[in-house]
C-alpha cells in the first residue's frame, strides 16, 4: 500500500511537471520586427504575414479573444519627410470612427518613451468606419472596436504603428501594445 502511494505521488509530480512546461512554452521569447529603420518587439503569439500594400513596412494579426469573431492587426507605415503632424495623424485617425451619437470619439494620446526615442501613444474606440482601403467607397462597419496606434517621427522618416480589432480583443493585447512601445528602437 505504502508503495502504491508513493507511486501515484511520483506520477502525480511528473504530470504537475509536464503542465508546468506546457505552461513555460506558451511564455516563448518576444520576436523582433524590423520595419526598415525602425524596430521593435512583439510576442511571438502575434503572427507576422506579408504586407498587402507596398506602403506597410510590417503586418501582424493577433487572434480574436473569446466572444469576438475578428482578429486585430497591427500595420506599420514609414513615410520619408513624415506625412503630416502627430496632431493631423491623431485627427485623421480619429475621424475612422464614431461614438454613440454619431460624433468623433475621444481620443486618450499621450508621449511614452521607447528604447531610444519618444512615441505618441493613442487610443480610440468606437464604431469603426474607415474606408476599406485608402479611395475606396466601401467602408468598415464595425461596432465596438478600437485604435491602438502609436506615431515616431524622426529627423528623416515618420513612422506609424496602428492596430485595430474588436473591442475585446484589442484590451486582452493592451498590455503586450505598451510593452511594444517600450522597445521601439529607431536606428541611428
Amino acid at each position: 500500500m505504502r508503495n502504491g502511494r508513493r507511486l501515484r505521488g511520483i506520477g502525480l509530480g511528473a504530470i504537475a511537471l509536464a503542465l508546468g512546461g506546457l505552461g513555460l512554452g506558451a511564455d516563448a521569447p518576444p520576436r523582433t520586427i524590423d520595419a526598415g529603420g525602425l524596430t521593435f518587439q512583439v510576442p511571438s503569439a502575434w503572427k507576422s504575414s506579408k504586407p498587402s500594400s507596398t506602403m506597410r513596412r510590417a503586418q501582424l494579426t493577433v487572434e480574436p479573444a473569446e466572444g469576438d469573431t475578428d482578429p486585430a492587426e497591427l500595420v506599420v507605415f514609414a513615410f520619408p519627410g513624415g506625412a503630416g503632424t502627430v496632431d493631423a495623424n491623431v485627427k485623421r485617425w480619429q475621424s475612422q470612427f464614431r461614438d454613440k451619437d454619431g460624433n468623433p470619439p475621444k481620443v486618450d494620446s499621450k508621449t511614452v518613451q521607447g528604447k531610444n526615442a519618444e512615441v505618441t501613444r493613442v487610443e480610440i474606440a468606437g464604431h469603426y468606419i474607415a474606408p476599406k482601403f485608402p479611395g475606396s467607397v466601401e467602408v468598415n462597419d464595425k461596432p465596438h472596436w478600437r485604435l491602438l496606434g502609436a506615431i515616431v517621427q524622426t529627423n528623416d522618416t515618420g513612422y506609424y504603428l496602428k492596430m485595430i480589432g474588436p473591442e475585446k480583443t484589442m484590451n486582452a493585447a493592451k498590455a503586450e501594445f505598451d510593452g511594444m512601445l517600450k522597445s521601439v528602437n529607431v536606428e541611428k
